[in-house]
């Protein structure tokens, strides 16, 4: 708080209502300190959230300063699935900047500590600390333990496949019934290497938490010691004075991309780490991101593409001996800033590899090449992402007939249907930013053609988005999408699309004569949103922009 505050006569109004919470004279003379929390009783990643803000706030009053508890929202992706209410997942991470701003700046704090755990909140989080840029630090909530099933570890993602499989006939409604009951045994964000934990990761990289946020298990005693040491690094921030944009430089997201590109995490994180640094005025493309993970080799299969979960890499050696195998290279800056105080170097040079079956050594990858490639071509001029580390091998170069569908709910009828058949490329389209709009996640369309048996013979192309629990040939992020005129809106039944990941190619074969005449023939889809999303739809920009809204209008 202002030291006006503390003593200015002019401030008695103020301090009055500061002691209405119960707050004393010593108390308000000390740095007030925000802990923002996303807890809330309908997300299994955040529920237990009020125990990690009472060790923070330990942690807070330890290091000498004031804590103050203030809230955010927060929507579960997994919920949300395959239905409007996905359409508010990606906006809600705008909305969450906004009130992080509005919040920390409304109510002068010295600093923040910020409480999130799941997809959105996580970079909603970030990208408001960067606009606000006072002295922040990070601690999620930590990964949901596997559940077990038939003697082997399973997470949410298989519960999605395992509809297809009963539609298939490879699993009876029982044995769905008995995943569905031990895939997700308690709180924390879903156990394999999906969005929210991979963003929970690349906090490490970017330097904004502690060692040991993304993978320290939800459960753990040691969760709550790192959120006692989170309380006290912000007081230590504070006094020295130190913001997330002095730690958010551009070699910090050039350093989580990297970590990205080795442990094979979500191309949602492409998405995020550009809005994240657009509010730190800098610019990210996706030629870096094709750069970066071509020069990075991948170090780690995780869930859903193995059967290593988040407490695996942990007992592994963790973010950290990622990070010192990529530093062995020369792939990763150590010199840059963190919330420690010290230098990233100094926070993984003593991290060691422990199971070189989790985390591949730098000299025995499991790729040359990082998780995440960036495609082109005339279907998508502008770019279109595809986590290839979880593509099969005969999938990596593929040629397919195109069957086309205008939302993701015509294509999941289409597969449990039967009517996507081997050698098929499915379409996906006005399910963009704008288009959708909100940009919905494809788990259930992708989990069908897992759970079906078709995924090592069908490809899925989309300007929507997936989750990171998503494997197969599914690439997403096309651009531009079809809601602003991009190619994916031309595509007809029987039309021949040509993949090819290790060339960096998506393309449509058809003559430009031929699209040129279908473009003139294009209608735009008719739009029936209102509220906050039609706000959304006229304000966001593209999926190779971050998705960000509009800062000029």
């Amino acid at each position: 708080m202002p030291q006006e505050l503390c003593t200015s006569m002019e401030k008695a109004p103020q301090r009055a209502l500061l002691k209405a919470l119960g707050l004393t004279d010593a108390e308000l003379k000390k740095p007030l300190i925000a802990i923002v929390s996303a807890r809330s009783e309908i997300v299994p990643g955040h529920v237990h959230l009020d125990r990690i803000t009472d060790a923070v706030k330990a942690g807070v009053y330890a290091g000498g300063c004031t804590p103050v508890v203030v809230p955010s929202i927060g929507v579960c992706d997994g919920l949300a699935m395959g239905h409007a209410g996905m359409r508010y997942s990606l906006p809600s991470r705008e909305l969450i900047a906004d009130s992080v701003e509005t919040m920390l700046i409304g109510h002068a704090f010295d600093g923040a500590v910020f409480v999130p755990n799941c997809d959105k909140i996580v970079p909603g989080m970030l990208m408001g600390a960067a606009r606000v840029n006072i002295p922040s630090v990070f601690v999620s909530g930590g990964p949901m333990e596997s559940g077990m099933f038939k003697g082997r570890k399973v997470g949410l993602s298989d519960v999605f496949e395992g509809i297809g499989a009963v539609k298939s006939g490879s699993m009876n409604i029982d044995e769905l019934k008995e995943l569905e009951n031990t895939a997700c045994p308690g709180c924390g964000s879903c156990c394999g290497m999906y969005t929210a934990n991979s963003l929970n990761c690349l906090t490490e990289a970017l330097g904004m938490a502690l060692p040991g946020n993304g993978t320290v298990l939800a459960v753990w005693s040691e969760r709550i010691r790192l959120a006692k040491k989170t309380g006290l690094a912000i007081c230590n921030l504070v006094r020295d004075a130190i913001t997330p944009r002095m730690i958010m430089t551009k070699r910090a997201f050039t350093n989580a991309l990297t970590l990205d590109m080795a442990l094979g995490a979500s191309t949602n994180t492409i998405l995020h780490l550009f809005a994240i640094a657009a509010e730190c005025n800098i610019s990210l493309d996706l030629d870096l991101v094709q750069s970066v993970s071509d020069a990075t080799p991948t170090l780690c299969k995780l869930s859903p593409s193995s059967d290593k979960d988040m407490e695996d890499l942990h007992y592994a050696g963790g973010i950290m001996a990622v990070l010192h195998e990529l530093a062995k290279k020369k792939l990763i800056d150590g010199s840059a800033h963190t919330v420690t105080g010290e230098a990233l170097a100094d926070s993984y040079e003593h991290a060691h590899v422990r199971n070189t079956d989790v985390i591949h050594k730098i000299d025995a990858p499991l790729s040359p090449v990082g998780g995440i490639a960036v495609l082109k071509g005339n279907l998508a001029e502008d770019g279109a992402v595809v986590k290839r580390s979880s593509v099969d091998k005969a999938m990596q170069v593929f040629m397919g007939k195109a069957k086309c569908f205008n939302c993701e709910e015509d294509a999941v009828a289409a597969i449990y249907g039967g009517k996507i058949k081997k050698g098929d490329v499915v379409i996906i389209r006005y399910e963009g930013p704008a288009g959708g709009p909100g940009m919905r996640e494809m788990l259930s369309p992708t989990s069908a053609l897992v759970g079906m048996g078709l995924d090592k013979d069908v490809a899925l192309v989309t300007d929507g988005r997936f989750s990171g629990a998503t494997r197969g040939a599914a690439i997403g992020h096309v651009c531009p999408e079809a809601a602003a005129d991009g190619k994916i809106a031309l595509v007809k039944d029987g039309d021949t699309i040509k993949i090819d990941i290790p060339n960096g190619r998506l393309t449509l074969d058809v003559p430009a004569k031929e699209l040129q005449a279908r473009q003139k023939k294009l209608r735009p889809k008719d739009s029936d949103v209102n509220g906050w999303l039609l706000r959304y739809q006229n304000l966001v920009t593209s999926a190779n922009n971050g998705a960000v809204l509009k800062k000029k209008f």
